[in-house]
């Protein structure tokens, strides 16, 4: 028999228009079975109901991350963390400490650098990472993870030389002599991540215990994530032995597209626990690394206009193959030129439907294919986004963190960034997430800065071009019902009604009272998951 609970001692917002407040919520098993007062529940009752007293928190609809890179978020949360850090030489310092503590021989890993951020903002070199890490090799992604710093050894050790050359879709930096600076672009550090995310970095299944238990404690019942086949294994091994308590709705790397195809895995496949998403492709790098594909140059850099990471053409035809074997397509994309050539790959799929066999029908006629953070649109953009049904999976606290770059490296240019207000008015339903460890996992952070496009210092006054600012109940949606919505759940996650999963999260303070400046420091006090108290504060 399944049990029953009733939990009580709260104010639900429910998100549900019938009943947008109440007392109580009944549920049996895994899902919700009723919801009103505790008096009316109660009557509903059957004997053994055990009930749950959330003490006196306000309880909104589960929240899920939809862009999170949990594998990584889980290597790096016992690395080394060089953000915050003003300049190379304090850079320097804290790899020179992390890395006398490890053994000989052993890989320095961990990053999140930030050379906008320095005092100085000076690409860092090799020579200047080997004097303090000794014999040891060492890879360091940057804040954005679009570049890897890297040592004489590490650079050695997966053979990047003077000779050398640049692989599609990435650069290895050089010297005026034509050496190896130890700064790589995207794909040029490809050999490096491979190693970042290898038994190298420890055990992947422990340390996804450890981040799922940061995960709940921010609030989050569920997420999308971006990792690789490892993280996979892993969540599948929880799965099996009963210790994933945390929904998972897992995409596909591009590099296992064809073993996907070829075992039949197609978007939506699984159960509420662990389920296959879309396949994850990239259209370009990052603003920080100025990589991200636009349609003119960075200011004084000579013609940089970024880095298209998969041409075109190849672009389209990897859409059209996902699409045709039933899977959905995530396709990162920052610059206004990268968003515009994924909408056109997506707008010739639209024009040129596919036949898919048979077999295929359950999903590739219904896939949702989504934009990762489309940051920098073309005004016509937007419009196009909502026209082609495209997710835009946004990042807020991008927005917030990126505000002095994109002030100044793309100041004057007609476009629309962090277009959230604008997107919502077309009609575009948008998910958002926080691209954890890039941002920090807590999705109140994102709430904040949604609603108010001031970052963690409440700068600046008013908001960062506030017209794009949404309401709190709009950023709320965009991390339950829009990110249901994005991974085709939404008759079973993102509101509290009858029916749908019990997945909820349970706040100190009532955000909808809160004034705006208090919303990023409202504290989790529970998170349930499939009707089960997940994580308690205190406890």
């Amino acid at each position: 028999m399944l049990e029953q609970r009733l939990f009580v001692n709260a104010r639900f917002h429910t998100l549900w228009a019938p009943e947008p407040q109440v007392q109580a919520v009944l549920t049996r098993g895994e899902r919700i079975v009723a919801v009103g007062s505790r008096e009316e529940l109660s009557a509903h009752s059957i004997g053994g109901t055990e009930t749950i007293d959330l003490d006196g928190a306000t309880v909104i609809p589960g929240l899920t991350d939809a862009h999170i890179h949990t594998a990584n978020l889980a290597r790096e949360m016992a690395a080394l963390d060089l953000r915050g850090t003003a300049s190379l030489e304090e850079a320097l310092e804290r790899v020179r400490v992390y890395s006398d503590d490890l053994p000989a021989g052993s890989w320095v890993f961990g990053g999140r650098w930030d050379f906008n951020a320095w005092a100085v903002p000076v690409q860092p070199n090799r020579q200047a990472l080997d004097a303090v890490t000794g014999s040891r090799p060492a890879a360091l992604p940057s804040i954005d993870g679009h570049t890897v710093w890297a040592n004489s050894a590490a650079l050695a050790a997966v053979g990047i030389f003077s000779s050398t050359p640049h692989p599609v879709g990435g650069e290895i930096v050089r010297d005026t002599h034509g050496e190896p600076t130890g700064i790589l672009r995207e794909s040029a550090g490809g050999k490096l991540v491979d190693i970042m995310h290898s038994a190298e970095a420890g055990d992947l299944g422990a340390q996804l215990l450890e981040a799922q238990k940061r995960l709940l404690a921010v609030g989050l019942t569920g997420v999308h994530d971006f990792d690789g086949e490892d993280a996979l294994a892993s969540y599948l091994g929880m799965r099996e032995s009963g210790q994933l308590e945390i929904r998972v709705h897992k995409a596909i790397p591009m590099t296992a597209l064809d073993r996907a195809i070829d075992e039949g895995r197609a978007t939506g496949d699984g159960d509420a626990w662990l389920r296959t998403g879309p396949v994850k492709l990239f259209s370009d790098g990052a603003l920080g690394s100025h990589s991200c594909h636009m349609n003119a140059p960075f200011p004084g850099e000579g013609g940089n206009t970024g880095i298209e990471v998969i041409p075109y053409e190849d672009l389209r035809e990897l859409v059209r193959r996902a699409a045709g074997a039933g899977i959905g397509v995530a396709t990162h994309a920052i610059g206004d030129r990268a968003n515009e050539l994924v909408l056109d790959a997506y707008a010739d799929l639209a024009r040129n439907p596919l036949d898919p066999p048979p077999s295929m029908l359950r999903t590739a006629t219904k896939l949702r294919h989504r934009i990762e953070h489309a940051q920098h649109l073309r005004p016509k953009d937007i419009a196009r986004i909502a026209q082609l049904g495209v997710i835009p999976s946004m990042q807020p606290t991008h927005c917030t963190t990126d505000i002095p770059l994109a002030s100044t490296l793309l100041a004057s240019r007609n476009l629309a960034s962090y277009a959230w207000r604008s997107l919502l008015d077309a009609g575009a339903v948008p998910a958002f997430g926080s691209d954890a460890p890039v941002e920090h996992p807590d999705p109140m952070y994102g709430i904040h800065a949604a609603v108010t496009r001031q970052n963690s210092n409440h700068e600046p006054d008013g908001g960062w071009q506030p017209g794009e600012c949404v309401t709190l109940i709009e950023a709320i949606e965009a991390f339950t019902a829009g990110a249901a919505f994005a991974s085709g759940e939404e008759a079973h996650k993102g509101r509290l009604r009858p029916g749908m999963l019990a997945d909820f999260t349970a706040l100190a303070a009532d955000p909808f009272t809160a004034t705006t400046s208090d919303l990023r420091d409202i504290a989790v006090q529970s998170t349930t998951v499939g009707g089960v108290v997940r994580y308690r504060r205190d406890h």
